[in-house]
């Protein structure tokens, strides 16, 4: 019977360090330390030359100020537009010869049509005490020795009835001399507001794109100031996302300092026009007045300047590791 091998037991050397691999809160520990410096240096980097900051950033803030100021613009009208488009009222201007009897008798048939909703009458004296407000006219109306208004019959359509046609049937009564609906003059409104819309995407679209290339060529020439102190790095091991992120940052502090700038001028020329815009409204008699922004879309405004700013980098960034590659 043979005897049992001995296995020699493996001695390992003595100078040899067993490397424990970090665990997630090491690792996460040494992401947020990374993320926290690069934040803080290219914070320091752009105060450190704040006239080159400032051009840059005046140039992005105007660049998105001037759409977000036509898009300001184009809501306020469209809410006053709104206002206009909501009254589908017809006026039903009767003839001279129509007196009150015959006024009062056309608007009780008027009120038994199922497509009308509302009949309101209006005397010729006040038609003529409407007009009289106004000074220019006032002075005319008072050399007159009768009134020479019509009786004049506003009518309102019920909710699924069409203006246009409602208005064009009423037309044609004997006791109607004109029939006003304001269709056309609504649809030429609405045309010029969606030709207002395209307008102030397009210059969003332009304008952004002229934000972006500001940060990226900025960036650009931030990298190539630091070309050497890359090139060390990178043949120290240091990664591509490590050399990418300090500029990525510097790129969102330059968004976010142009959405800052843009809220402000916006604000600004809301500002400025409140005092002039009420003024014009209280002349027409109402009380329209400017909103402005709302919380939503100053958090939307931020959000896109600190992108632009981050796309800007990145694409500068990524550019220079590229063109470094191929040269190698």
């Amino acid at each position: 019977m043979k005897p049992a091998k001995r296995t020699r037991r493996r001695r390992e050397p003595k100078n040899q360090v067993r490397v424990s691999r970090p665990g997630l809160r090491q690792r996460l520990s040494v992401w947020r330390d990374l993320h926290a410096y690069s934040l803080v240096s290219s914070l320091g980097r752009i105060v450190a030359r704040p006239f080159a900051t400032g051009l840059t950033v005046a140039v992005m803030g105007i660049a998105l100020a001037l759409p977000l100021g036509l898009g300001l613009l184009l809501g306020e009208l469209e809410r006053l537009a709104g206002q206009w488009r909501e009254s589908r009222d017809i006026g039903l201007y009767l003839r001279v010869e129509v007196d009150a009897s015959g006024a009062r008798a056309l608007q009780d048939t008027l009120g038994r049509d199922p497509e009308v909703a509302s009949v309101v009458l209006r005397s010729p004296d006040e038609g003529l005490s409407e007009l009289a407000t106004d000074p220019d006219l006032a002075a005319m109306f008072a050399a007159l020795e009768s009134n020479p208004l019509p009786w004049v019959a506003v009518v309102t359509p019920a909710a699924a009835v069409d203006p246009a046609a409602l208005s064009e049937r009423l037309g044609a009564l004997p006791e109607v001399e004109l029939a006003q609906h304001d269709a056309a003059w609504r649809a030429r409104l609405n045309a010029l507001l969606a030709l207002g819309r395209r307008a102030a995407i397009l210059a969003a679209v332009l304008l952004g794109l002229g934000a972006l290339l500001v940060v990226g060529n900025t960036v650009r020439l931030d990298i190539q100031a630091r070309a050497d102190e890359i090139t060390t790095v990178q043949l120290l091991g240091g990664s591509d996302g490590f050399v990418r992120r300090p500029f990525l940052y510097l790129g969102v502090w330059y968004g976010l300092l142009a959405g800052v700038l843009a809220l402000s001028l916006a604000l600004a020329g809301n500002w400025s026009l409140q005092a002039p815009v009420a003024a014009l409204a209280a002349s027409y008699g109402g009380d329209f007045a400017l909103r402005g922004l709302s919380a939503a879309d100053a958090f939307g405004v931020l959000g896109l300047a600190l992108l632009l700013g981050w796309l800007g980098a990145f694409l500068a960034v990524g550019h220079h590791l590229r063109r470094h590659r191929q040269a190698n």
